[in-house]
């Protein structure tokens, strides 16, 4: 079911900003036990309507139930997560330096913490419509570090994210969270006009190489210009040695498959270019899974149609050649296939073969020695993610030095399709696929939209409560250079 896509007009947009910018000290100034239980009733309205929400996304995403069901209860996991850490209170980065007349030159007292940089847009992003969107990570982290958040809907759910931008702004002002706290605007013309509203302080963006490249330059191009924390494109690069497809060539292979087939290769961590020995077979294990791969629809008429040009600018390079291909796709639906190429090949022509290409296609690359893979290897833009299959025989240290430079996260077992929202976990890497070093996942996602304060020799009546001594005893801070954990 298609529905048309609106466009907020400008005076609009300066209202929800007005709105917007009248929330931010309310937000700032309220303790964490409250931010805390504002995230938690955002959570709460998700499960309540998780039924209404999964019916309208299935309409407009094609994904499925099943899918869909399980992104909503990350979703709301997210917003729990980021309610925890709130109360936890380390991510304040709270520190305080002691005055001290006798030092050289004599130092003042110095308390420092971390605050709301103030409102935020947030861009939706189309392959993951609830945990990337409206009420997603970016979301979460932008309202738990005291920021209200505008949202620009994705062209591919709109009714999702206005029923879900509805729920969630309802249910935070009934928790007592202040009008303005979030708001939805649509439209192409609108998104550029919010990067660049004055009132917005920073912006957060999932997407595609060229979307968020041009967003970028608006937040850059300001008079005031603003962080940008954009993720862009990642071929995520896997390395499999000869040794590994030895001893487990067949589950490796059959992995590969269906992680690269995954939401129908619509996954922002895809293994998109795999580094094979040559000679080893592997590519008849893969092409023995692959044949019996199921396609399916794709998220929308966009990305439908660029499907089949990226294969073909892929295949437009003479080193490529088909391995196999999945089952025949219903019309209107993407085929899943797996190509290949050699290493010099990749070395010497990456602007083709290393391009991102949004759906079911993995492209495997020979390599005939260890100069061969690392010249590749070299020739690999940063991604999210970066696998490395070996086994303990394998003299890998260089291999792996060159992917740690890549990648934001290194596996060494699995498949990076699946990310884990936890505290230590990783989504960004080098340029293009994040505009910055910050993570869009898991709890240290918050530090993108918080700057620093130092408070020098303030009264104590004056000092954030949570910088006074007897917060203080409570809370993770650091003390003349000391780390203190309560």
């Amino acid at each position: 079911m298609t529905t048309a896509v609106t466009t907020t007009s400008t005076t609009a947009l300066d209202s929800l900003a007005a709105a917007a910018a009248a929330a931010a000290p309310v937000w700032r100034a309220a303790d964490a036990a409250t931010r805390a239980s504002w995230l938690r009733a955002a959570a709460d309205a998700l499960d309540v309507h998780v039924d209404e929400l999964v019916a309208i996304a299935d309409e407009e995403t094609r994904l499925g139930a099943t899918r869909l069901r399980g992104e909503v209860g990350r979703t709301t996991g997210q917003l729990r997560l980021f309610a925890s850490v709130v109360e936890e209170g380390s991510y304040l980065e709270l520190t305080v330096d002691d005055a001290d007349p006798a030092a050289v030159p004599p130092r003042p007292e110095l308390r420092r913490m971390l605050v709301g940089v103030g409102p935020v847009a947030v861009f939706s992003a189309s392959n993951f419509p609830f945990a990337f969107s409206v009420a997603g990570g970016d979301t979460a982290s932008a309202l738990a570090s005291g920021n209200p958040v505008i949202v620009k809907a994705h062209s591919g759910h709109p009714r999702l994210s206005r029923r879900t931008a509805e729920i969630v702004a309802a249910a935070l002002i009934a928790a007592g969270a202040p009008e303005g706290s979030l708001a939805l605007v649509e439209g192409r013309e609108a998104g550029n006009a919010l990067v660049q509203h004055p009132v917005i302080q920073a912006a957060g963006f999932t997407g595609s190489l060229g979307g968020g490249r041009a967003l970028f330059d608006l937040a850059a191009g300001r008079p005031d210009p603003i962080p940008f924390y954009g993720e862009l494109g990642s071929v995520n690069p896997v390395v499999i040695t000869e040794a590994a497809i030895a001893e487990r060539g067949e589950t490796l292979a059959q992995g590969l498959v269906g992680s690269f087939t995954l939401g129908v290769g619509q996954f922002c961590t895809k293994p998109g270019v795999v580094f094979v020995p040559e000679g080893a077979g592997f590519e008849d294990l893969v092409a023995g899974f692959a044949t019996g791969a199921s396609g399916g629809p794709l998220l929308t008429d966009r990305i439908t149609e660029a499907f089949p040009s990226g294969i073909e600018h892929l295949e437009s390079d003479p080193s490529v050649a088909v391995v196999a291909e999945g089952r025949p796709a219903e019309p209107g639906s993407a085929r899943p296939i797996v190509l290949s190429t050699d290493a010099a090949a990749v070395a010497a022509r990456p602007e083709t073969l290393l391009e991102e290409c949004f759906g079911p296609v993995t492209l495997l690359v020979r390599y005939s020695s260890a100069a061969d893979l690392r010249a590749a290897l070299e020739a690999v833009p940063g991604s999210l993610t970066a696998t490395l299959h070996s086994q303990a025989s394998d003299e890998v240290a260089e291999v792996l030095e060159v992917l740690t430079r890549k990648a934001g996260r290194v596996l060494f077992s699995g498949w990076p399709t699946g990310v884990a929202v936890t505290w230590s976990q990783q989504h960004g890497g080098p340029w293009p696929a994040t505009t910055s070093l910050h993570t869009s996942v898991g709890a240290t996602a918050i530090r993108r939209f918080l700057r620093p304060v130092v408070f020098q020799d303030a009264p104590d009546a004056l000092l954030p409560e949570v910088l006074r001594d007897e917060a203080l005893a409570t809370l993770p801070h650091r003390r003349n250079g000391a780390l203190l954990v309560p």
